[in-house]
Formats: structure tokens, sequence, C-alpha cells
């Protein structure tokens, strides 16, 4: 049986070059980048090309990137230390975020009794910016935490113009930017957020890595304590190669990016054209127009009582997708993004996630239809 994989959103198949740079890491740069002696040296050499080569991809400087074990380690710690460090009193959020993101700010609620605001979501899946600017002009220490592209319906925040509006306010801006870093340009010199974070697995690099990037001038604690690695904020001796690894899959998703782009955005304009023509009353979450090339959500107008045994019949088949958040795939609850725009009528019906990589191809998406229409 053929195996299709549609869930690029949830994680990613390494690219054979990331493979290739983590096994000579594995074999031949074996030292603690720590030690002393030369095969420590050289280790510390590939860690902090590795560094420099994120940062220029980012335009930034390197000792403002910190490699963490991943995107929700990097969101916990940020979201404690604003509280900790930067004395916030408010955190302004979505209810739309990622539960790296809503479960710790739910935790630093009633562990330090912060005011926490959830700005408005919109019909189409956005942000509304003017009941964000409207909890902006209460004068209260605040960090705003919004994701840059959602990982469940792919609607695209405008990083930008957020993080000018929390300047003019005079707050810190954090943003999960997991599902967009390496699908799309960042200059975080032009864009001025304070605090982001990414995981490797999502642009086709090894799992249990990431990084956090940290503006320069911020203060930020050690969220644990026992080493100096990473300037003594985040001790532990570091998985060099998978750094090597998480580097090399960030260079080439730059390198690829406008190719891939271009293959994805005709495979998800391929892909609306098709269930639109096999399922005439099918309806897609979140604006088409301003969602991530490599998202799209999909309401199938199937019968309710065929929806909980979707995913399972699909799998049987060989085809991997999702509901949503890989995080929550053994919950029966309705998708806490959905229920926070859609009407309770459109909820209960079946939504899954397709989400596309430079792998994936029409054929694999006409195969999908046609396990859909036999179900």
């Amino acid at each position: 049986m053929e195996k299709i994989y549609l869930d690029n959103a949830a994680t990613t198949a390494l690219r054979p070059e990331v493979i290739a740079e983590m096994v000579s890491v594995l074999q031949n740069e074996y030292g603690n980048p720590s030690s002393s002696h030369s095969f420590g040296r050289t280790a510390k050499s590939k860690l902090e090309l590795a560094r420099k080569t994120i940062a220029q991809l980012l335009n930034v400087s390197a000792q403002e990137i910190i490699f963490t074990s991943g995107a929700t380690e990097a969101n916990n710690w940020i979201l404690q230390n604003a509280i900790t460090n930067l004395k916030v009193k408010r955190v302004i959020t979505s209810k739309i975020e990622h539960h790296a993101v809503l479960h710790a700010v739910e935790f630093l609620q009633k562990e330090h009794n912060i005011q926490v605001d959830f700005v408005k979501i919109k019909k189409d899946g956005t942000v509304d910016i003017n009941h964000l600017m409207e909890l902006l002009s209460q004068e209260i220490t605040t960090l705003v935490s919004l994701m840059h592209v959602n990982n469940e319906i792919g609607t695209v925040l405008d990083l930008e113009e957020i993080a000018k509006i929390c300047k003019q306010h005079g707050v810190c801006f954090h943003s999960d930017t997991v599902q967009s870093v390496g699908k799309m340009e960042l200059d975080l010199q032009k864009i001025p957020v304070d605090f982001m974070v990414a995981s490797a697995h999502k642009f086709h690099g090894p799992k249990g890595i990431g990084f956090a990037f940290i503006r320069k001038g911020l203060p930020v604690h050690s969220i644990f304590h026992g080493g100096e690695q990473e300037k003594g904020i985040r001790p532990g001796t570091e998985s060099l190669h998978n750094i090597v690894g998480m580097a090399k899959a960030l260079q080439l998703s730059f390198e690829h990016l406008n190719a891939d782009r271009t293959h994805i955005q005709d495979l998800k304009k391929y892909t609306i054209e098709q269930f639109q023509h096999h399922f005439p009353d099918v309806a897609f979450n979140g604006t088409t127009e301003n969602t991530l090339y490599t998202i799209l959500s999909i309401r199938l107008p199937i019968d309710d009582s065929k929806s909980g045994m979707l995913l399972f019949s699909l799998d049987m088949k060989g085809i991997a997708v999702s509901r949503g958040s890989a995080c929550q795939s053994g919950s029966a609850r309705p998708s806490h993004v959905l229920a926070e725009f859609l009407n309770q009528e459109e909820v209960l019906h079946p939504s899954i996630r397709v989400s596309f990589s430079h792998l994936s191809t029409k054929k694999e998406i006409d195969t999908l239809i046609t396990a859909l229409l036999a179900v």
C-alpha cells in the first residue's frame, strides 16, 4: 500500500542533506563543546557556526540566538521570564494559540496572579487588531503573545504591524513562529519582535531541537541551573548533531524557498479546486486568501455520524492528515481553535487539516479525495 503524508504542520521529513550532515557530526565531531581540548574546540566551532548561520538567515546577531529543545520549552521559558524578570503584570494573547502558550499562560495566571486578556478573533480566524489596540490602551506592564501562523488553520498575523503597535504602546511582543520559520522571509531588523521561537522538525530538520530569538538588551534568567552553556541561561551539554542539522535544514529551506513555495501554492490551489468540484458544499476554515501556503483546514459536508472514524479510515488507507494540532490528536473534544470563531453547527461538521511540503503531489491529493468520497 502506498503511504501518503499530508501532515507536515505536525512534523516534516528530514532532507537527505540534513541527515548526511548529522551523521558526519555523530561520526567525526563527538567532542563536548565545553571541553578545552582539540575535540571540544572543534565541536564548539561547529556549534557557533550553526548559530551564526541561523542568525544570518534571520538578519540578527548570533548572540541573540539561544538553542533549546524546541518551541514548547522556549515559549514556556520566555513567558515565565516576562513575569519574573520583566515584571509583566498582564499577558495579552488569543484563544487560538498553541497550547504551549495557552497552558503556560494559564499556569502563570494561577501561580503569579497576573492579568490575562484575550484579543478577539474575527469570523475569518484572524486577530482583531482594533480590539488589541483597545486592550493596549490600558496602562499596565504587558507582554503580547500572538502566533505568527496558526498551526491549525494557517491564518497569518501581520508580524511587522503587531510588533510596531506593541512598540508604540511600550510593551514587549513574543511570537510563536513555529509554522513560519523556514517558510517565509523573516528580517528581524525590520520586524521589531522581542522574542520568537522555532522548532527544527517543522522545516525538515531533526526533532528535539529548536531555538529562541531574544532581542539584545532584554534581561533573561535561566529556567534551570547546572552549567554555563548558552551564556549560562540554558545549561546542559548541547546536542551538536541536532543543532548542526537544524542550521543545515534552515539554510536549505531558504535556498529552496521560492521554488518550494511556488510548487506548494500551486498544489494548494489545486486541492481547493478539487474539493470544491467533488464536494460542492465544502467550506474552508479561515480565509484562504490570508493563510500560509502550507496549511489548508477543510470543513467537510460529511454526515456527523461518520466523522468519528474519518481519520482512522484514512489512516487504514495509508493517508496521514489530522484534525488539527498533533498535541491534541487523541482528544475527542472539538478544536479549541475552530470553536473560537465557528458557530456550534459549523464546529460539529468534521474538519481535517491538510498540510503540504515540497514532497507533496497532485496525485496524493487525488488519492485523498477518492478515499473521502468512499467514506
